[in-house]
Order: structure tokens, then sequence, then C-alpha cells
């Protein structure tokens, strides 16, 4: 590529350089924008690139034109608005692209050079994460480079010339972007992204559909960062409460819809024991307003920026969705109860099922009551049978159970025995309701994983999991994860399910499965550093910075005036390196500077470059000038030259020119003189 690069002429290779360079920033929005896009903005760098190589004239401009109506047209099409995030993108990638074909002067390279600076800006609507910020450095170093070398319009000089006084211009401006950024004060709206920066990529939802996807792919995207304080406690005891769904239509679970009025349904009551949890966590945007805590965390999170209340269902709910990353504390009690202890009319919500659907599976309801010995129906017993009945019957926990018809819980149950968590625990609960007993699902995410690099645990979208909870008199609600019955090693151990990954990752895992778990713990932590020092690198933490350093109640304005004190002390320190600089320059020339300075002065047309002998020819070639006043003049700066080029044995000391220097009178000129 780069030997066909030189063999070009300069405005060819230049263009192709430039036409790359946009392809790189355009490559990351690909999955963003509509698939036109994309193929309009390839073929118009592939048939500019074209046009360079041939060196064929550009198209008109009612080409142009037809391309840019039809830009706008199939924008409006697909996002329905010319404003906003998405359309915004579409038609600045569209608009890079078009210009590309008007490259005939500097001044539209410029235009494409600002263009190509906001394209690459806009991919961090999308994504923050550490691998587009490496893209797009690579991107920013490829746009500065190509200005670089446009600022060179003479001979042809070579990419890598341009590429190192950009990469020199980089790193002279990362102090200053480095201050900027710890220093700078967030200010909403200035500071961050619009409210539909990031849509939602969660492994949960408001709702669960049974059996209407035939294949689950797992997702090893992170959903949050766990650090605990102290001990962590199992693996099994980690799981994270999301939405609870109670009501269920046959193929949907969805959050409680009851008939009774608010102040009748039940209350959390809430009641923990045992040692306290203290933990952090970093949880990845969503675009959803669960705030994922341990179960069971009966104070509020300190969620920055957010407000947080818990349902009745012990769920804690921010005031708006999280569209950004977001780290809080929060403590949590592995042992707890809650609900009501003893029978109360709301419960009934928690065992309603709709009519003529699982026919069977209420039959093996009535079946278990009437085989149980006598004294051992108590609800607890009868949550066992079932439980036994799973370790004990042949299922088999699966991520390809096929999709399952409007009889979920009986296919389940009595046909293919099989099946993921939310098959598992919505057959569980509808037994259990056929069975007397109101039970709920519960979903979340349960587990993670320990990186020892930065000492976090990594809860992936992979770990989404859905368990129940079923009501016991005397005991409350109580969990009963029948996906552990089935498959203990989903729940209780670090040999989880993994998500298949990419082609580089599984030849890693088959050539060195430790080598790979490695590499991933690696990756896993420099993206949680990145995270935790960049993106959540939020005003509060400017704010405790500044706590740090002294200030006892700092605030944004704060920020500023710090600033400002760098910003001057900065320039400070340049004006005295720029002093001690000038005091390393070579005396002799600083002394021939001053003489020539002093001889302008005097009124002696001295060129700024004139040698000494060159002044001394000056000096005595003027005849009306006594030469009583000039002979020392020139004596002097004769004796200067000799202690530049004389061999070092015969010169004068420097010294001795300087103070003599100081006692020197400079004669003025009677007429005007030109240097010989």
């Amino acid at each position: 590529m780069w030997h066909a690069l030189r063999t070009l002429p300069r405005d060819a290779r230049d263009t192709v350089f430039l036409l790359g360079v946009i392809a790189w920033v355009i490559a990351p929005q690909v999955a963003n924008l509509p698939w036109w896009c994309s193929a309009m903005a390839a073929a118009i760098l592939l048939w500019r690139a074209t046009l360079a190589v041939r060196g064929l004239p550009l198209p008109s401009r009612w080409w142009l034109l037809a391309l840019l109506v039809l830009a706008a047209a199939l924008t409006f099409y697909s996002h329905r608005t010319l404003l906003g995030r998405d359309a915004g993108v579409t038609l600045i990638v569209v608009l890079l692209a078009l210009k590309t074909l008007e490259l005939r002067a500097q001044r539209d390279a410029f235009v494409v050079f600002f263009l190509g600076f906001f394209t690459l800006l806009s991919n961090f609507f999308f994504s923050q994460s550490l691998l587009t910020a490496f893209a797009m450095l690579v991107g920013l170093l490829g746009l500065l480079t190509a200005l670089v070398n446009s600022h060179m319009p003479v001979g042809r000089p070579p990419l890598l010339r341009a590429a190192r006084m950009a990469g020199a211009m980089v790193l002279l401006g990362a102090p200053v972007m480095v201050v900027l950024f710890v220093l700078f004060p967030r200010l909403a709206p200035l500071w961050g992204l619009p409210s539909d920066a990031l849509s939602g990529r969660s492994g949960l939802s408001e709702s669960m559909q049974v059996g209407s996807i035939a294949r689950l792919a797992l997702d090893s995207s992170i959903a949050l960062r766990v650090r605990f304080e102290g001990r962590s406690p199992p693996q099994r005891d980690l799981y994270f409460r999301g939405p609870v769904l109670s009501s269920f239509d046959g193929r949907q679970w969805l959050p409680l819809r009851s008939a009774l009025p608010a102040a009748q349904r039940l209350a959390a009551d809430l009641k923990v024991q045992g040692e306290a949890l203290d933990y952090e966590v970093t949880l990845e945007p969503n675009n959803h307003p669960w705030v994922l805590v341990l179960d069971a965390t009966p104070d509020k999170p300190n969620l920055r920026g957010y407000s947080a209340t818990q349902s009745a269902e012990l769920q804690w709910v921010a005031d708006r969705p999280i569209t950004e990353l977001v780290r809080y504390r929060a403590r949590s009690y592995t042992t707890f109860s809650h609900g009501p202890l003893r029978a109360v009319f709301p419960l009934q919500d928690y065992l309603e099922l709709p009519p003529g659907l699982n026919p069977r599976t209420l039959a093996l309801a009535a079946e278990l009551r009437a085989q149980a010995p006598p004294g051992s129906t108590s609800p607890a017993a009868l949550v066992q049978a079932a439980l036994e009945r799973l370790r004990s019957g042949g299922y088999r926990y699966t991520l390809e159970p096929g999709v399952f018809g409007r009889h979920s819980a009986d296919e389940f149950w009595f046909e293919r025995r099989e099946g993921f968590c939310e098959h598992i625990a919505s057959s569980f609960v509808v037994l259990m309701r056929g069975l007397g007993i109101p039970a709920r699902v519960v979903t979340g995410y349960q587990g993670g994983e320990p990186n020892a690099l930065d000492g976090y645990w990594t809860v992936r979208q992979s770990d989404a999991h859905a368990w129940t909870e079923v009501w016991i008199a005397a005991q409350g609600w109580v969990r009963v994860d029948p996906t552990a019955a089935v498959a203990p090693a989903r729940t209780g151990s670090l040999l989880r399910l993994e998500p298949a990954g990419t082609a580089i990752g599984q030849m890693l895992a088959s050539v060195s499965p430790q080598f790979a778990l490695n590499l991933r713990a690696l990756w896993d932590a420099a993206n949680n550093g990145w995270n935790q020092w960049v993106l959540n690198y939020s005003q509060s933490r400017q704010l405790d910075l500044l706590r740090n350093i002294g200030f006892s109640s700092p605030s944004w304005e704060d920020l500023g005036y710090v600033l400002i004190g760098i910003v001057v002390l900065s320039a400070l320190l340049g004006a005295a390196w720029t002093q001690w600089e000038r005091q390393r320059q070579d005396p002799w020339l600083r002394l021939l500077h001053r003489a020539g300075a002093q001889l302008r002065r005097a009124g002696w047309s001295v060129p700024d470059h004139a040698a000494p002998r060159q002044m001394a020819r000056l000096l005595s070639g003027n005849a009306s000038t006594a030469a009583s006043a000039r002979a020392p003049l020139c004596d002097w700066l004769l004796r200067m030259e000799s202690w530049r080029y004389a061999p070092h044995d015969g010169r004068p000391q420097l010294a001795t020119l300087q103070r003599e220097f100081a006692q020197l009178h400079w004669p003025r000129p009677e007429r005007p003189t030109n240097p010989s």
C-alpha cells in the first residue's frame, strides 16, 4: 500500500491518504448508520479515489446536488426527521463523503478536515469505550497528518515527516488537554451527551417473553462492575435485583397489574440481619431507570445526580433512565426477610393464571399435593418436591431450547424438559401458583467474574438471570432459584456459560485457554480503569480533588480559580524558561547582537546579520568620523572576530571583551553610510 502511494503523483497520493483516513473515521459508525448511508459513503470514497488515481476530472455540481437531495430524502425516510443525533450523524457522514468530490483547492481541503474532526467526535455519541477512544486517536493523528501535509505545498515531502510533526503536536498539546480535562468545570448541559445518547443493551427487560426465542446468544459486554470493601461474598449469593414480574398472560410476564388500590397493596416490610456488605458499583448505561444492587439493600444507594426509590418488591428505581456511566455505593445484607408473615388478601395477585392454559402443569400441581405424605403438604414441602423433580427428572439447562407454544409450562415439564433460566423460572412459578402458593419471577444478574488484576467483580450481560420468589407463611417471600436445581454450575461456580466470542478469541482459547482468560482479564482491567478515571470523572470527583488539596467547601467557581491559577503559573514558568533559554544562547552571538544594536541606535545602517569585520569596515569607511573615535571600536570588533576564529592560544578572553563593551564610545556617523 505504502509503495503504491509513493508511486502516485503528489496530488493523487495526498487525496488517497485523506480518503483512507476518512474511511477509518467513518468505519466505527457503520453499526449506527442506515445501511444505505454506509453504502453511499463507501461508494463515493471509492469513486473519488478512482478519479484521483486515474487523474480524471471531478463530477459536476449537478451530480453533487442530486446526491445531496437523495441523501436528505433517505435520511428523512430512515429517521422521520432531519434533526436529532441519529439523523444529524447520518447527514454529516454523507456530507463528508460528498465534500471529497469538491477537492479542487486548499480551501476545500480545510472544509474536509474540519468535517472529519466533527465526524470523529460524533463517534463518542454512541460509544465512549476504550477501543473507540483508541480508534479515534488513530483517526486524529491521520487527520492532523493530512492537515500538516497540506501546509507543505512545495516539492513532495514524505507523509512520514508530516506524521512525525502531527505526533509532536499531539504530545505538546497533551498536557494542556489533561489540565482542562481535570479542572474544566463540568456544567450541564455543556458537559455530557444528549438524553438519547445511548440505547439500551441490557440483558434485562421490563417484560419477559417465554418461548419466543429459539436460541439465546450470550452477550459478553459489561453490565456492571463491583468492588467489595473487605471480603467478597460467595458467588452463589450474588443476586443483583432488577425488575420483578408478577402478571402472566400465557406468553409474557409483566410487572404487577393489580386491581387493588395502591393503599391495599403489599408493602416491602424488609428486615435484614447478619453482616453487611459494603461495595461500590460502576453501572454501564442501559437507558433504564434500574439501580442494580444486591439482595437486599434497605438504604438508598449513594447515586449522585439521581434520586432513587425502592418499590414494594425491593427494586431500587432511579427518577430517570440511566444514560451515562454512573458509580454509586451501597450496603446490602445477604440474609434478610420481607413481605407479610401471614396470609393477606393482596397475595391473591400472585396466584392468578390465565384461564385455559397449561392444563397438564395444573394437573401436576394437584398430583404433587395428592401424593404428598400426610403432614407434608406445607408450602415449603411442596416447593422442595418441585425442586426434587427438577433435579431428578432429566431436566437440562440449554441455550437452544427451540420455540415454545401457547402451553409453555406444559412443554417444559412434560415434553422438552429443557430451557434456559426464563423457561425454568416461568414454568416453576406456574406450578407454584397451581399449588396455591403465591409466586413471582425476579429478573436481574447473578454471579460475576473476579478480576485479580484490579480487584473488581465483572458482571456481564451473559450473567442476566431469572429466578423466583415464593411466599411462605411466617417467612414471607423466599428466594427459590429453580435453575440452580437443574444446573448448579450456573449459579454456584466460576465455571460459567461463556459467550462464543470473536474468532480471534476462540482461536486463542483453543490454543491456550488460560492465556485467553488472562488476556480477557487484562482487557477488562484496562476498560475498568478507563471507566473509573475517564468516563466517570464527574463534577463530584472534581470537587473531591479540591477537597484533597485543602478546599473545605469547593464549588465549580473554585475549579475556575484553580484553572486560572494554573494558566498564570504556566505563563510565568514559560517566561522564565524563555529567559533561561536566552541565557543559554551563545554568549559571543549575544554580544555581537548587542554591538549591532548599539551601532543602529547611534545611527549606523548595520544589517542584522553583519559580522564583526563588516561592522569595522563600515566604521573605517566613514572618513568624516574622527579616527580617534573609530579606532577603539574597530579594534574591539576585530579582536572579537579573532576570539571567534583565531586559535585558542592567541585569542583574547571573552570576559575581557564583555567588560570593554561597557566602556566603549559609539560615535555617530557624519553622513549616511552603506555597508560594502
